[in-house]
């Protein structure tokens, strides 16, 4: 009796491990397998100048929450293309003074738009190397964001010949919540993301800004958590790099296939409530050593001279295996 008591209950555990395994599954399938299946889920529209956009029939797809267009580039336009740019390049330079006018008049234009028709606006702005300060400064005068609008810092990675260094965007950063009580958003690839995760001793603001992740894959199971992120706010996961006439992951109306579709793994009504808050995640506790060693010993180093040593070391938790550091 007592036996058949005992198998009972292991049966019982067994079934409810393997009840509680498929139930997390599947709510780990909702938020990272192609969550955007989700009608529940909100999805929001990012776009820049070039992109053809047809509203009237943009507006019919009712999942659609919000949209986030680019908003400044860079440094702040020079009308005189010589000289020292401080990191940004002639050619740029040109390319922005002759877009400048009309890409700001898109943008105020856009924005009405998307407002008048009960859409979330964010403004995200394009980081490049050069003064973090000035950028900053171009982006609030640019974007003039307002309380309930979104704002993103876009860092498309590390090489700091061509982007904005991870130092200056915390600098960035920074200032963004100095002159309006609110932290960026921060936009950013899977590889960028990762690195700084891994150095958020060194990058304590990044890390801990909301992430608005890039990656054009259908799943992105085993990703998170990640460093002091347990997940995104934002997931781009439809670009020109995976739709095409054939095969596209989500296709807007009114839209060509180089139109970017992020999901938030919320309701609109969710997505609204935390869309402009502007708050750094919680900081998770950094590593720390497990034990502590010390050794004595003695070598040898010719000539009958004998060397005393002492050995300390700490042992960390390195991806799930210990390392003596």
């Amino acid at each position: 009796m007592e036996k058949r008591r005992s198998i009972s209950l292991g049966m019982f555990f067994r079934l409810a491990a393997i009840l509680g395994v498929a139930l997390f599954s599947l709510g780990v399938e909702a938020r990272d397998i192609m969550p955007w299946k989700s009608r529940d889920n909100a999805l929001v529209i990012d776009a820049y100048e070039m992109n053809i956009i047809d509203w009237d029939e943009m507006l019919r797809d009712k999942r659609i929450a919000g949209f986030i267009s680019k908003a400044s580039d860079g440094l702040p336009e020079s009308f005189a293309c010589t000289g020292d740019h401080g990191g940004d390049t002639v050619a740029h330079c040109k390319t922005m003074w002759r877009k400048y006018a009309v890409s700001r008049e898109l943008y105020q234009t856009r924005r009405l738009i998307a407002r008048a028709n009960g859409l979330l606006w964010g403004a995200y702005h394009l980081a490049r190397p050069g003064n973090p300060i000035d950028q900053a400064n171009h982006f609030l005068d640019y974007a003039d964001p307002r309380d309930d609008e979104l704002m993103v810092l876009d860092i498309e990675g590390i090489d700091t010949e061509r982007y904005m260094s991870l130092e200056d965007a915390a600098i960035f950063a920074g200032h963004i919540r100095t002159r309006t009580g609110r932290y960026p958003m921060l936009y950013t690839n899977h590889a960028t993301a990762k690195y700084i995760a891994a150095n958020r001793d060194r990058f304590p603001i990044l890390s801990r800004l909301p992430l608005w992740y890039a990656r054009y894959k259908p799943g992105i199971r085993n990703v998170f958590p990640m460093g002091n992120w347990d997940g995104y706010a934002l997931w781009q996961f439809s670009s020109a790099a995976n739709c095409g006439k054939r095969r596209c992951p989500y296709r807007v109306a009114g839209t060509l296939t180089d139109i970017d579709v992020n999901v938030a793994a919320m309701t609109a009504k969710a997505l609204k409530a935390v869309w402009a808050k502007g708050e750094l995640l919680p900081a998770k506790p950094l590593d720390k050593p497990l034990l502590i060693a010390t050794g004595k010993g003695s070598i040898s180093a010719g000539a009958g001279i004998g060397v005393d040593l002492t050995l300390t070391g700490s042992i960390h938790r390195v991806s799930g295996a210990l390392a003596l550091r």
